[in-house]
């Protein structure tokens, strides 16, 4: 029976271990990620990954709203406020893979909102500039669900803690 169980789990870390090496690939050789480096923590279900994409991939809608009021009020001929890129956490998930909300939940009850490593943003700073509360105390939790399928595609969504009400386009 111990044996068996082993042999199971064995295959089961082989196998998340192989997940996390294609989305780890994907993301530095096809997308030029930056800094990456796998995460685990006795609470996690799993390896998660976090890195630096190449550019800003989320904006929170709030925050958006904030960048606009405040790119108008600077009044620059539409000079535009620098959006930089901003560490993310990535969960490698196989498409054959069945996961609960409870599954999901525990990946963030164990996460902080923002990767380790990432730049701290201190009260002075979202006082002055208002939409970089998102990135700091505001941040919400999210992770880049990175599905990998047979074929080694990998197929990337966003996955938020609780509800975020949509962009604005």
């Amino acid at each position: 029976m111990v044996k068996v169980l082993y042999s199971k789990m064995t295959t089961l870390n082989q196998r998340t271990s192989a997940l996390t090496t294609i989305v780890l690939n994907n993301l530095q050789h096809q997308h030029d990620w930056t800094a990456l480096h796998p995460h685990t923590q006795p609470n996690l279900p799993r390896t998660l990954l976090y890195g630096l994409p190449p550019k800003r991939l989320y904006v929170h809608p709030d925050e958006q709203v904030e960048i606009i009021r405040a790119e108008k009020e600077m009044g620059n001929g539409g000079e535009r406020i620098p959006q930089e890129a901003e560490l993310e956490w990535v969960l490698p998930l196989h498409l054959s893979e069945k996961w609960s909300p409870a599954q999901f939940a525990a990946v963030f009850d164990a996460l902080d909102a923002r990767p380790p490593r990432s730049r701290e943003i201190t009260k002075e700073e979202e006082e002055r500039s208002p939409w970089l509360a998102y990135k700091g105390s505001r941040r919400g939790k999210r992770v880049l669900l990175a599905t990998v399928q047979d074929d080694s595609t990998v197929t990337y969504y966003w996955m938020h803690d609780g509800l975020v009400k949509p962009r604005q386009n």
